[in-house]
């Protein structure tokens, strides 16, 4: 069983929480701040690298990914402190990759050769969208120069760089995103992560939504046109869908990331970081504080984890289900089965297969570019009963 965790890799993620502005369709854990004692906090994240490497011993690590918030608000020190802390604490992969996220501020961008000196070799950017009221409308605190600026330093800088956009935008046709997209797509970078917009709970776009302020936003077939379209012209493009939402060239995908989708371990390190672990044969998911200070005073007290749950059969399966069946090339049917230690149920599985929502091939299943749209029903028709 053991070995069977190793086959998705092992990956270090560090959460940093803070930014200059809260985007507000954003749900992720970060915080607008007057300012940051990168020092305390460089010296609290740097210790809860040595405190996790001592239940991973040996292990080796081939994947960093430095997200947020805005990570490349961290001060050059603070990430090579962090780096340090992660070579003195595990055996490094010769090809390690060591990715930043970062919004294309100037200020940022300003900073990447620095970054690049302490051992970040990727950079993933934030761009959103490539049209100036959009951007107003997301929140964002760039334009489309400052956006095309920061990935030309970036791509000087950087053998490896990535960058988002956001599609099914308020008011937003298809003619509209063809040629936004082309014009993405022109830029020639090795990789491209292309999100449809969603509303989540909790952000100021669920709430302006909530009171009907939020006009403009596609239909579900449109919402599905502009998925079409979105694979159509990265296939042609030679940009690989991988994932759902992920695009590549060849040998470009983002290794971090599939240790999770692979459903490898991961060190989650910093405010609200996830992780998952696996110690004496046992599968844990680990969860830390969220709050920052209350994360930062737990840390320098020792431990800035507030959970650690021992996974039951039926939650490995559901999660390896969720995360692997995002992958254009699949899961192993042997592996989820090894997971919730029973087999897949058969009649769903040809139910699937005659929908045209999944592939099997070779011990492996895998969702069609139509399954993929519908992936929680696919997943929830594969699950094992309890």
């Amino acid at each position: 069983m053991a070995e069977d965790w190793r086959a998705g890799g092992f990956g270090l993620y560090v959460h940093w929480p803070f930014c200059e502005a809260k985007c507000p369709y954003c749900d992720f854990n970060s915080h607008v701040v007057q300012g940051v004692d990168q020092d305390r906090w460089a010296a609290a994240l740097a210790r809860e690298v040595g405190r996790v490497a001592e239940t991973t011993k040996g292990r080796v690590l081939g994947s960093i990914f430095f997200g947020g918030g805005t990570p490349s608000l961290m001060l050059p020190e603070t990430v090579a402190r962090v780096l340090d802390a992660a070579r003195q604490s595990w055996i490094w992969a010769n090809d390690i990759e060591i990715t930043l996220e970062a919004n294309p501020r100037s200020v940022e961008a300003g900073r990447f050769r620095a970054h690049a000196a302490a051992g970040v070799n990727r950079v993933s950017l934030g761009v959103q969208a490539l049209r100036d009221a959009d951007l107003k409308r997301l929140g964002r605190l760039h334009d489309v120069r400052e956006a095309r600026a920061a990935l030309d330093v970036a791509r000087d800088v950087f053998s490896r760089v990535s960058a988002d956009l956001i599609y099914a935008r308020q008011d937003q046709s298809l003619t509209d995103w063809e040629a936004e997209l082309q014009a993405f797509l022109d830029l020639g970078l090795d990789h491209l992560s292309l999100y449809q917009l969603t509303l989540e709970p909790g952000t100021a776009f669920w709430d302006r939504a909530q009171a009907g302020g939020l006009r403009g936003l596609p239909e579900e077939d449109l919402a599905a046109d502009l998925f079409e379209l979105t694979q159509e012209m990265c296939d042609a493009a030679g940009y690989r869908a991988y994932e759902v939402s992920n695009h590549a060239r060849d040998g470009a995908e983002s290794r971090h990331n599939l240790v999770y989708w692979r459903y490898g371990d991961w060190a989650g390190i910093g405010p609200g970081a996830h992780g998952r672990l696996t110690q004496d044969g046992l599968r844990h998911a680990t969860e830390a504080w969220s709050m920052p200070m209350r994360w930062l005073e737990a840390a320098e007290a020792g431990s800035g984890d507030r959970r650690l749950e021992r996974l039951t059969a039926r939650d490995m399966a559901g999660e390896y289900l969720m995360m692997g069946l995002r992958l254009t090339e699949g899961i192993e049917v042997a592996r989820a089965r090894g997971l919730c230690d029973a087999a897949l149920p058969e009649r769903d599985l040809e139910d699937l297969l005659d929908f045209g929502l999944i592939w099997q091939a070779d011990g492996r299943i895998g969702t069609t570019p139509r399954g993929r749209l519908m992936l929680n029903r696919v997943v929830a028709r594969l699950m094992p009963g309890d």
